[in-house]
């Protein structure tokens, strides 16, 4: 099993794209300690359905944008699972407006998420790394957008581009203590939060046509190249972006 004996943590991990990380990681012998915020119950579900199939799991409610509350994840990992080996920060949040009608409020709860976020469970995690002396791995789940433009969606664009930024920088200082870094951008991924997207045959359709292969991923597509990460077929790997959006960078806009 490729991370047997390893400890993950994933944020926003009992719902969508996390949810297929944390399933995947379990199914690969990591012991999974799933974050997430509100509901308890999809995040309990997850536990079980892991436990049924011999694997282990944890959940545990942390805000990742704050402070206390990642230093409780981190603490309840170690004591709950000994350690800590890879972190995936795939917790995340957009909302649409337009720039010039973008409520200040929205922007920031935004950057708070996904880039204040993806910096403290970072730097939380890899000082526990380094304490163990045995390296390990941070995965940020970023966004062909850290680099292709989305109107109406400037802060979402700005926290991934910023994500990247910071993975590359701190990809260099935690080399030393084998720690990698790297970052999974997904284009179109089918999730429940892409529903309504799907009933409207309409916008459904001109998704479909900006990609080439005329898809949206499947959630496990993105786990699977998350546990590809966290392996040790992936030590020589960090600060890159591994783009897997079907060919969509190539051909968006150019219709």
């Amino acid at each position: 099993m490729r991370l047997a004996d390893k400890v993950a943590i994933v944020t926003g991990g009992d719902s969508g794209i996390g949810q297929a990380i944390t399933l995947e990681m379990a199914r690969a012998g990591a012991r999974l300690m799933i974050d997430y915020f509100g509901d308890e119950a999809p995040a309990n579900a997850l536990v079980e359905q892991i436990e049924n199939f011999g694997g282990k799991a944890a959940a545990f409610s942390a805000d990742v944008s704050k402070p206390d509350e990642v230093d409780s994840l981190v603490a309840q990992t170690v004591k709950h699972f000994g350690g800590l080996d890879i972190l995936v920060n795939n917790a995340g949040i957009e909302q649409k407006h337009p720039f010039l009608e973008m409520p200040f409020e929205i922007y920031t709860k935004i950057i708070d998420i996904n880039l204040t976020g993806v910096w403290l469970c970072s730097q939380r995690a890899a000082q526990q790394m380094v304490k163990q002396k045995r390296g390990g791995r941070i995965i940020n789940i970023s966004s062909v957008h850290e680099d292709l433009t989305m109107p109406t969606n400037a802060p979402y664009c700005a926290s991934k581009g910023g994500v990247r930024m910071l993975m590359r920088t701190i990809a260099v200082e935690l080399a030393p203590h084998g720690i990698t870094v790297n970052d999974v951008c997904p284009g179109a991924v089918d999730t429940p939060m892409d529903a309504a997207l799907k009933q409207d045959e309409t916008k459904y359709e001109a998704l479909l046509s900006e990609i080439p292969l005329h898809r949206m991923a499947k959630p496990q597509e993105i786990a699977e190249l998350c546990v590809f990460l966290a392996s040790e077929a992936a030590a020589y790997i960090t600060a890159s972006s591994y783009v897997i959006d079907g060919g969509m960078m190539q051909k968006s806009g150019s219709l």
